[in-house]
């Protein structure tokens, strides 16, 4: 059996490259063939935690520009302290770039001396893969274009102006999945995703956030969309998404031009943050239901929702214990046949009921649905 020292370099690197970094570094003092292996790794992740920051940080400074691997694959930095200057990671995100780095993840806790990072990141050819969280300032130059960028995650970060955001997404051909969160004082403006690309997207902007009446989306190919947008004073312009699968929608106010455009999806779940009326749509592809409920009167949401849903087979509602549950005057359903929704009589098989409080509507809506639900094979309600 051959020795561990007997093997051959690339075999080494490809074992160091299942431990992390900080492990991979250690073995260069077990002897000199192991004590540059670690510096052909092409896959990088460093944490600079409060143990020693200082040194962590002088070691990054140090290696990095003398790192030999052609190709970083992956460099994930996370900076949970001050000592790390924006400087530095500028720095190493430049190294990053000159060796084709294909996935890029920085975080930084920090939220003082906002992180600029280099203009070369903005036209990076090789780039696959783009993670940003805290106080980074992305500043789109006036050339950018990420021709490879698949995945981009920008949470909680701040943009130079209004059309960053918009610049940055117009010039990602390929892009296919996204995530966007704001916070309070990033500088987004209005919300424009303009991505003929786009597979999946998850949008949140908090109750502090900005408010705009110029949110766009158009994204033709998405197939899952997420949004929770808890502001009041806003509103969107969506075109209609034919491919759409999943969605999860949680927004105080337009959810009818939400439900609008996505009338294919075979997986929805809404949370209700307020009385609201359906639009006049039909969900002919809908299988799973999920209602996330927090106000009265979401039996009558739900049964509009059946009716307009004939292949439902999976219905589950959470009711919100700490929501806002005003005086409730029975609601009576027309027994007549006609008047059920068809997915009661033919195809609903799950149910599932989480909060349960034995309010009043509660009652009211399992009499209308447990009379005509006749396909089911299993049902729970639990508190």
């Amino acid at each position: 059996m051959a020795k561990i020292s007997e093997f051959p370099d690339d075999l080494l690197i490809k074992i160091l490259s299942f431990l992390p970094t900080k492990v991979a570094v250690s073995t260069s003092v077990l002897s000199k063939q192991w004590q540059f292996i670690w510096m052909w790794l092409p896959k990088l992740k460093f944490t600079n935690d409060y143990s020693n920051p200082i040194m962590l940080r002088d070691f990054i400074s140090k290696y990095l520009p003398l790192h030999r691997a052609p190709v970083i694959e992956s460099l994930h930095l996370k900076c949970n302290c001050e000592s790390t200057e924006p400087e530095d990671i500028k720095q190493w995100v430049g190294i990053a770039v000159s060796r084709c780095v294909r996935e890029l993840s920085i975080y930084r806790s920090v939220f003082y001396n906002a992180v600029f990072l280099p203009s070369s990141l903005y036209t990076c050819k090789s780039l696959v893969t783009l993670e940003l969280d805290g106080n980074i300032l992305v500043n789109v130059p006036q050339m950018v274009l990420l021709p490879c960028l698949k995945t981009c995650k920008l949470q909680r970060v701040i943009y130079s102006n209004e059309d960053s955001l918009r610049m940055l997404l117009s010039h990602c051909p390929a892009l296919e999945d996204l995530t966007i969160s704001g916070i309070a004082g990033d500088n987004m403006g209005a919300l424009v995703v303009n991505v003929p690309s786009l597979k999946r997207s998850s949008l949140y902007k908090g109750k502090t956030c900005s408010s705009s009446d110029r949110n766009v989306i158009v994204t033709p190919s998405l197939k899952y969309f997420q949004v929770e947008d808890y502001r009041e004073n806003v509103s969107y312009l969506i075109e209609h998404m034919p491919n759409r699968e999943e969605a999860d929608i949680c927004v105080w106010q337009d959810i009818d031009k939400f439900l609008e455009s996505m009338t294919s999806v075979k997986s929805l779940t809404l949370r209700v943050l307020r009385p609201v009326y359906l639009p006049v749509v039909v969900f002919n592809q809908l299988e799973h239901l999920t209602l996330h409920i927090s106000n009265n009167y979401w039996s009558k949401l739900l049964v509009r929702l059946l009716k307009v849903s004939p292949e439902l087979r999976v219905l589950n509602l959470d009711v919100d214990k700490y929501g806002r549950y005003d005086e409730y005057q029975t609601v009576i359903w027309n027994n007549e046949q006609s008047s059920v929704p068809e997915c009661l009589l033919k195809s609903l098989e799950t149910f599932r009921f989480s909060g349960y409080e034995r309010r009043e509507e509660e009652r009211d809506f399992f009499s209308f649905f447990f009379q005509y639900a006749c396909c089911l094979k299993y049902s729970s309600i639990f508190r």
